[in-house]
């Protein structure tokens, strides 16, 4: 019988060590900036009961849930006439959870659960994979990370100025020079909806005008047609979506624009105010772009929204997020408001490789490989690693008694950057012999001064 190769399922993928060193990296910046700003990490469990999942993501979303089958014999309390009324009334005898499809929803679980015991305003991260039973395409995946950061419990701006400058942070960090953090506010487009005549109408407006990127005017108009909006009211449109200028020319335009909308000065208000922040904290408004159709499609945002894209590269955007101002309310604790937002991990990988940005010493693994010639070398060499290792310093003695030359080879491979070779010279004197492999000197010396010169001291 033929063996079957092994495959992975569609829309996941493995990470082999230079990934895994690469994907670290990004991590470990983001985690760090976190950290700096007070956030606090959580993590929930990959799968949370279907109760707590269906209906928060529309209908579409809930097609999308990847369901665990109940364990042991699942199909005990499906009768035949279940069968026969379909999926949906088989699926509550067969399943009871499902794995989560964002970090959101499970976050407002945990602070319905507890409450009591969360300190107020409560800022918290969250870097975990999600699954979405989606059709795989480039850069679409069915198991992917999210890496997630929200403050829940107040309404001062001073959180929105924070998620500017932990954006501003992180990319300064990854050396990313050339984007735009996108921001405005859904009182705002609130606004639009009512100057142009269409009050009420929002949610509808800001689905098509989020495709603006992708499809331009011209399509969005014909959408905003197909779904009966007047077009005196998509005219009154025009001038918003060419709108060009600093971020304040484009407030004082908007402000006379909206001057009828009680709800969509207030968005400017709050624009404002976050932009003043930025400049009493002492930071430019470089990179921040006040976009006043930038939409996102997300219903449940109720301020300021946020989208970060990187300029001149494949990728769409890279981050995103916003202000809500009942989170927890489906779980039936009211009120709770929130701002938060998400960093595309796997998009910005895609962004630093594009770019050529990987810095290549941070993706050094071992430092040094101890190499020898016969028995009495690996003996030798295994006092040298303990102190190698007590040092501090990442080490590996070949564990095999072979050829020098495969030994340098592996070192080779792995981009090692040293090797130490002890040959019987070298153990009757107690040194080691230190081969620099990028520059090709070698010398013998003792063990402490190997040691400083590995550690570059």
């Amino acid at each position: 019988m033929a063996i079957q190769k092994p495959t992975l399922p569609k829309g996941t993928r493995d990470f082999g060590p230079l990934q895994m060193a690469r994907r670290n990296y990004i991590f470990d910046i983001i985690k760090d900036t976190f950290k700096l700003f007070g956030y606090q990490q959580l993590e929930t469990p990959s799968m949370e009961n279907l109760s707590t999942l269906t209906g928060k993501y529309g209908d579409e979303g809930d097609q999308l849930l990847f369901k665990i089958l109940n364990s042991g014999d699942y199909l005990k309390d499906v009768a035949p006439s279940d069968i026969e009324a379909g999926a949906a009334a088989t699926l509550a005898k067969v399943s009871e959870k499902g794995l989560r499809y964002d970090l959101t929803v499970p976050f407002a679980r945990y602070v319905v659960m507890n409450r009591n015991e969360i300190t107020y305003p409560f800022k918290r991260f969250q870097i975990q994979p999600v699954w979405r039973a989606d059709r795989p395409q480039r850069g679409r995946y069915r198991e992917f990370y999210q890496c997630d950061a929200d403050v829940v419990g107040t309404d001062s701006l001073v959180c929105e100025l924070e998620i500017l400058l932990m954006i501003k942070r992180v990319f300064a960090s990854l050396g990313l020079k050339d984007y735009a953090i996108k921001l405005n506010n859904r009182k705002i487009l609130t606004g639009l909806a009512e100057v142009i005549g269409a009050a009420g109408r929002e949610g509808e407006l800001c689905v098509a005008i989020d495709k603006l990127d992708k499809i331009g005017w011209a399509k969005v108009q014909e959408e905003l047609q197909q779904r009966s909006f007047k077009q005196e009211a998509i005219g009154k449109l025009s001038p918003i979506i060419d709108l060009l200028g600093s971020n304040r020319e484009k407030l004082d335009f908007l402000e006379s624009f909206l001057k009828d909308s009680e709800i969509g000065l207030k968005g400017i208000v709050e624009l404002r105010e976050v932009l003043e922040l930025l400049n009493q904290y002492g930071e430019s408004e470089d990179f921040v772009d006040f976009d006043v159709v930038l939409a996102r499609g997300l219903s449940y945002y109720t301020g300021a929204i946020f989208e970060v894209k990187v300029n001149h590269v494949s990728i769409g955007s890279v981050s995103g997020g916003g202000r809500y101002d009942n989170l927890t309310g489906v779980f039936g604790l009211e009120g709770v408001s929130g701002v938060g937002f998400s960093f595309g991990v796997d998009r910005i990988y895609d962004v630093l490789e594009e770019l050529n940005l990987f810095p290549t010493e941070q993706l050094e693994g071992t430092q040094v490989l101890i190499t020898y010639f016969e028995e009495e070398g690996r003996n030798y060499g295994l006092q040298v690693l303990n102190k190698l290792r007590t040092a501090g310093i990442a080490s590996e003695l070949y564990p095999d008694v072979v050829k020098i030359k495969k030994q340098f080879t592996y070192a080779d491979k792995k981009q090692i950057p040293f090797v130490m070779v002890l040959g019987s010279d070298e153990i009757n004197a107690k040194q080691v012999s230190l081969k620099n492999l990028i520059s090709g000197q070698q010398e013998s010396m003792d063990l402490s001064d190997a040691i400083k010169m590995i550690q570059g001291q």
